[in-house]
């Protein structure tokens, strides 16, 4: 089948209510590294209740979630060959440490690159408390590199600026646990791919591979390590173009560039020595 550019344009979704728990959020701080330093005080509040339990923002990315949607043969869509590319977030109010979202998504943007060339769908998700109040604005880029060439589309969303070519002002070293997908999958992505040897190696990986948004957690914890003091609150958007997998156990490195709030920023395994989120940008509050 071909991507069919009205049907997926016009995709309904239906709300999603989510309920969560504390030991949900806590599940989700620990599978982005919160705690993985027993003696850090900072961290404890958004793993431990006993230290007035908090959400760590971008949590946000596992709640009100559609599911799979491009795997609806109405879609048109080649679901195997699909890959995130580009995860954009904006913080309008804390999230509670439990409590329940309601997920409003549509389909913004659907890009024709050209046939052999794919498309990009983007899909805009809001969240809201159960007031009505609107928590937090995501897009997520998806890259169909099967569905080129349908013949219509519209103009791409404006692009992530790149990388700057200097020495960054400050640079984080982060950990990431060898079982940090076992952990991270049991908050909303339960595929094999990160768990199973044998389904790694099918989909050409030589083990296991965290999920690129773990690998944005980390860099949102490393942001908020270096400019926010572990005051996570003050991390109001966060924007990253994922560009090559990450392996559990690996070292990752933040490389920030500050100009007042707006921080720019990549990350790179250290062991291999590759760029892993490029185009990355952040704003922290004062």
């Amino acid at each position: 089948m071909t991507l069919d550019y009205q049907t997926v344009k016009s995709w309904r979704f239906d709300d999603v209510v989510q309920r969560y728990e504390e030991k949900d959020t806590m599940l989700y701080a620990l599978g982005i590294g919160l705690g993985y330093d027993p003696m850090d005080e900072r961290q404890l509040p958004y793993v431990y209740e006993e230290k007035t339990l908090r959400a760590f923002p971008t949590m946000s990315v596992v709640l009100g979630y559609p599911g799979f949607w491009m795997r609806d043969p109405r879609a048109g869509i080649d679901w195997v060959r699909v890959v995130h590319g580009e995860q954009r977030l904006t913080m309008h109010a804390p999230l509670p440490a439990s409590g329940a979202v309601v997920g409003k998504t549509r389909v913004s943007h659907v890009v024709d690159k050209g046939a052999d060339k794919g498309a990009i769908v983007v899909s805009e998700r809001t969240l809201h408390g159960e007031d009505g109040k609107l928590l937090a604005t995501l897009q997520q880029s998806t890259f169909c590199r099967g569905d080129g060439g349908f013949g219509q589309g519209d103009a791409p969303p404006e692009a992530l600026p790149a990388t700057p070519d200097a020495k960054p002002d400050r640079s984080c070293t982060l950990q990431v646990a060898p079982n940090a997908a076992l952990l991270y999958r049991l908050n909303a992505d339960p595929n094999p791919l990160h768990a199973d040897p044998q389904v790694a190696r099918r989909a050409g990986f030589e083990r296991p591979i965290l999920h690129g948004l773990c690998t944005y957690g980390v860099a949102a914890h490393a942001i908020v390590r270096t400019w926010c003091d572990y005051d996570a609150d003050r991390l109001t958007s966060l924007n990253a173009r994922f560009s090559s997998p990450v392996f559990p156990g690996e070292t990752l490195q933040c490389d920030m560039w500050r100009t007042e709030s707006r921080i720019r920023y990549r990350v790179r395994a250290v062991e291999r020595d590759v760029v892993v989120i490029s185009h990355g940008t952040a704003t922290v509050s004062a």
